[in-house]
């Protein structure tokens, strides 16, 4: 474990982020075409297809929920202390993205593509997960934060951009009926994949022991633990996972993210779906309409500037407003199909990929700050927990999401394999992606009224986390940091700080 009081320059940031070239280059191809690929090049349903990538994700999501307690405890074995309990499983991830590349054949049957899905979701999981958690472990200021985190999101979305660009390109040259177009893709994003994890082992490091954790190291010492007792000690963390959602930040930020990240995953499980079937263009057409996620980029250093400058509640109502009258534009023009159609549909597109920028960057900005409020709690840096309960809540949506997708698109008619489809089945898909949607994007709009977590609030809860640890008197609080705490927590601020005796959380 090291404890470098490195600054966090620009590169440094950036190298940090390359690993959400995979987070968002991976999740962006899966989502776009990997339901596609099934029903066209495999044969398989859409119920099918989707129960694929549902049963996998359920599965991963319960994986996941042991990788987060997992790396919070992986400091008590050599391996944890020699590599980083987080940034270990950077270093065995990268070699695995080789198994990116199994999904993508042909000819296989059903239970071969479920088995290779579930292999790299969990492989995906045993590297996002541990290296979400680093912001929270290199630094505490606001600032350096929201530069580690803008820096992921410009890398994740120039994963976006690659994973919608380069499969444009490849099924534009090898044709559209022509599957080794994915393969190709599959293998050039394993081995991108692979080099930029390793990147971010290289350049990033993790906060050195609490006393506390210094302390069960020496009690531990020439002693070891068998399996049992190690299962045993897995098990009594698995259950401080619900305690997580006693946080009422973390309710909230947990509610928008995945009602938001749910309605672009609806949006771009269909949208293929929507061009060639509903509009009557071609697939590599589509694909053009997604590499405009190219806008993101630059729009990721605007919101890295905004989240300081306006907070998070603000950004969530531009991207929210922005895809929402997108979508009804998409809409619109199913209904006209104007004779400049395509011309408009760059101009929605373009716009789209605006919103889903924002979209994509805000939460994963907000996330580093939500372990200080915990900590405000419970006295515990709980990272890694509350990581795999995002991930886990996150794959679960995903995997109901895309279930529901695919048994709506088969209840609407939808044939696997024809060039045309009923007209009952192309209403089907033109309303699940509009209203689909927009329902789950109004839903988020909601809950964003009412989070308050920005940078004063979080600035004045760190103030208070410090002169608590400096033995200041909860008596002594000020009324405008109680207000604050309270609100951030859920709890009545006499209920914050206790010793370890009385630190688990209790309800509210």
């Amino acid at each position: 474990m090291t404890n470098m009081k490195k600054k966090i320059t620009i590169p440094r940031a950036v190298g940090y982020g390359l690993t959400d070239i995979m987070g968002g280059g991976a999740f962006t191809v899966i989502a776009a075409w990997l339901m596609y690929y099934y029903t066209t090049f495999v044969g398989l349903t859409p119920v099918e297809g989707a129960s694929i990538i549902a049963i996998a994700r359920i599965v991963d999501a319960v994986v996941s929920l042991s990788i987060g307690s997992i790396t919070d405890n992986f400091y008590k074995f050599k391996l944890g202390r020699k590599f980083g309990r987080r940034r270990f499983f950077l270093l065995i991830g990268s070699p695995l993205m080789a198994t990116y590349v199994l999904l993508w054949f042909t000819g296989m049957n059903y239970w071969y593509y479920l088995l290779s899905y579930l292999l790299f979701e969990i492989v995906m999981a045993l590297v996002l997960i541990p290296w979400e958690t680093l912001p929270s472990e290199m630094t505490k200021d606001f600032n350096e934060r929201t530069k580690l985190s803008t820096a992921r999101m410009f890398m994740s979305g120039t994963g976006v951009f690659l994973a919608t660009f380069v499969p444009a390109r490849l099924i534009a040259y090898f044709g559209e009926d022509n599957a080794y177009a994915y393969f190709i893709n599959a293998v050039f994003f394993a081995i991108l994949f692979a080099i930029c994890i390793f990147i971010s082992y290289k350049v990033t490091w993790e906060n050195k022991l609490t006393p506390e954790e210094e302390r069960e190291l020496i009690v531990q010492s020439g002693k070891s633990k068998s399996f049992g007792e190690t299962l045993s000690a897995i098990g009594s963390v698995l259950k401080e996972y619900w305690t997580t959602l006693k946080i009422k930040s973390f309710r909230k930020h947990l509610a928008i993210y995945l009602l938001s990240f749910t309605a672009k995953d609806v949006f771009n499980a269909v949208f293929v779906y929507f061009c060639v079937f509903a509009l009557s263009i071609s697939s590599s057409l589509a694909a053009d309409l997604l590499s405009l996620s190219i806008i993101g980029v630059p729009i990721m250093l605007v919101a890295g500037f905004l989240m300081i400058k306006v907070g998070p509640g603000n950004l969530y109502k531009i991207s929210y407003s922005v895809m929402l009258i997108c979508l009804g534009a998409f809409y619109v023009v199913y209904l006209t199909k104007p004779d400049s159609m395509v011309v408009m549909l760059f101009v929605i597109a373009a716009f789209y990929q605006v919103g889903r920028a924002i979209l994509d960057f805000t939460p994963w900005n907000v996330f580093p700050f939500i372990p200080d409020i915990d900590e405000i709690v419970t006295r515990q840096r709980r990272e890694g927990l509350f990581a795999a309960v995002m991930t886990f809540a996150r794959k679960t949506s995903v995997a109901l999401a895309t279930m529901v997708v695919g048994l709506v698109l088969q209840w609407g008619g939808f044939v696997a394999g024809e060039k045309t489809q009923t007209i009952e089945a192309v209403h089907t898909i033109v309303y699940t992606m509009v209203l689909g949607a927009s329902v789950l994007l109004v839903a988020a709009l909601l809950v964003v009224f009412t989070f308050k977590l920005n940078k004063q609030t979080h600035k004045i809860l760190v103030d208070e986390i410090d002169r608590l640890k400096n033995n200041g008197s909860k008596l002594k609080v000020d009324p405008q940091t109680k207000e604050v705490v309270e609100n951030l927590t859920g709890f009545k601020y006499e209920d914050i700080w206790k010793d370890n005796d009385e630190s688990k959380i209790k309800s509210a």
